[in-house]
């Protein structure tokens, strides 16, 4: 039984002086129709089909050259028409009506529409804004570490057991006077107090460092940034640049002299 050789033309990690790429494909035809070596002899010297052989002694006849062709067809008659497609995205946007519906409008099939709103990425509602209906733009630096964003976010405690919202007003004072290591307020109830997230996201990934703290001073804000530094360097990223608001423990010198110290710019 003949057993034809498999087809080892498209080697993408190849380097350009190895077999089977381009320079070694002219070296073939050459043999072909310069030497005049039958083709099955060369496909068998150089352990190939016979098939690819022909097409780069065809290729070489006619002074073409010897690179893979792309598989994409030159002609396609049953393509969307470009209106069409530039119709769809703006009923999208306008209507914000799902594939069925700008479907029949169109008078295409709803796979059609679907497969149009996906290569615009306007297949879900989540990537239009609300109010314009505008494609979202998604804003992002360069790569990792190059901004990063820092906040602070204020949340109100909750009582052990729960609060008055989640098991009713009776026993959520109960939980509430039940917690220990509070101060009292004016009508002698325990003040709950508030907890403080600081957070340092990425831009580019998106990745967040997070700690939740009992104040938002200078000195906080410091020591969660030279710790969000270190977790960032471990994993490889090095922060160049920080953005913050002007909340008061951004604006001093403390915050300054830390994010030169760290060889970070401030924002």
């Amino acid at each position: 039984m003949h057993v034809t050789a498999p087809d080892r033309t498209k080697d993408p990690m190849s380097h350009p002086n190895a077999a089977r790429t381009p320079r070694h494909r002219l070296k073939v035809a050459r043999l072909v129709v310069d030497q005049n070596w039958p083709i099955s002899e060369i496909a068998a010297r150089f352990q190939v089909s016979w098939p690819p052989v022909k097409s780069w002694v065809d290729r070489y006849l006619a002074d073409e050259s010897t690179e893979d062709r792309s598989s994409r067809p030159k002609h396609s008659p049953n393509k969307t028409p470009l209106l069409v497609a530039k119709r769809c995205i703006s009923l999208r946007i306008r209507l914000r009506e799902g594939p069925v519906k700008l479907g029949a409008r169109l008078e295409i099939a709803p796979s059609t529409a679907h497969r149009i709103l996906t290569a615009a990425r306007l297949n879900r509602l989540t990537q239009l804004d609300r109010a314009t209906g505008e494609p979202v733009r998604r804003y992002e630096h360069p790569h990792p570490g190059s901004l990063v964003h820092v906040d602070v976010k204020k949340l109100g405690n909750i009582p052990d057991g729960g609060g008055w919202r989640y098991v009713g007003r009776r026993q959520g004072d109960r939980n509430r006077s039940g917690t220990p290591d509070k101060s009292k307020n004016k009508w002698h109830n325990p003040k709950m107090g508030y907890a403080f997230v600081h957070t340092v996201i990425d831009d580019h990934s998106r990745v967040a460092f997070t700690e939740v703290h009992d104040d938002e001073t200078a000195i906080t804000a410091v020591g969660v940034l030279r710790r969000a530094a270190a977790w960032f360097a471990q994993r490889g990223v090095a922060i160049e640049r920080v953005l913050s608001d002007n909340g008061a423990a951004y604006r001093g010198h403390l915050w300054r002299d830390a994010c030169e110290a760290l060889a970070i710019r401030p924002k």
